[in-house]
């Protein structure tokens, strides 16, 4: 009550302290707890920030550097997380195929979404500029990993440069690639896979914030009769 009503703190904060003390009553100490006694706040459900498409343009146009263009060009065109970015190599990106190899996604899985054709254009470039060996994105150097703080600073500068006013953050990209696929009329059982959603229930979200699925729908209050004069 005192988390709740005193130091207002998330839900989050809260489900994480309730976790912490079942963990040290029954492993720890060894003591039974009951933990239906604890009041739940409801979770907050808040919808992610979208862009448009041209605002996805203004958006990477504002990235100078090649190799992190790239890299957050790659996390819109193909729907990745930030440590799957980190995580892909050079030998992933199958031109053959035209998949990209997304290697130990959330939930420690294997997946393949498309390689986009403007991207692999892009990539070359990169490749042809930067000549990444093992890491498709390393960092200083060509043998570290890429520091996921660096691509997350190198978004907020774009926001700022680009004079965009949404929130955007790199995981932004990935909501707007569910969303555009969505309404370029991509089935939601497909965009689940290419995301790599557990359930389809996480994947349904994105039809709340698609602007063809809630601009479609006539309002009501079109329909009301014109008023007499």
């Amino acid at each position: 009550m005192y988390l709740l009503e005193k130091k207002k703190c998330s839900w989050s904060h809260f489900n994480l302290t309730v976790c912490a003390l079942r963990f040290l009553y029954r492993i720890t100490l060894n003591k039974d707890w009951v933990v239906s006694r604890i009041p739940f706040p409801r979770r907050e459900r808040k919808l992610p920030e979208v862009l448009s498409q041209s605002e996805v343009v203004q958006f990477l146009a504002a990235i100078r550097k090649l190799k992190y263009r790239t890299a957050l060009t790659t996390a819109y065109a193909a729907g990745l997380r930030l440590s799957e970015i980190r995580n892909l190599h050079v030998s992933d990106i199958d031109s053959k195929r035209m998949t990209i190899r997304v290697r130990q996604g959330k939930g420690h899985k294997d997946r393949y979404v498309m390689l986009s054709p403007k991207l692999l254009v892009l990539l070359r470039q990169y490749w042809e500029a930067q000549r990444p060996t093992t890491w498709l994105f390393p960092g200083k150097t060509n043998q570290d990993q890429l520091n996921e703080g660096v691509l997350q600073h190198v978004a907020r500068r774009a926001r700022h440069c680009s004079g965009l006013k949404k929130k955007i953050t790199t995981h932004t990209l990935r909501h707007c690639f569910a969303t555009h696929l969505l309404e370029a009329g991509t089935d939601i059982r497909t965009i689940q896979l290419l995301m790599g959603h557990a359930t389809l229930q996480t994947t349904v979200q994105y039809i709340h914030i698609s602007q063809s699925s809630v601009a479609a729908v006539r309002s009501p209050f079109d329909e009301l009769p014109e008023p007499r004069s």
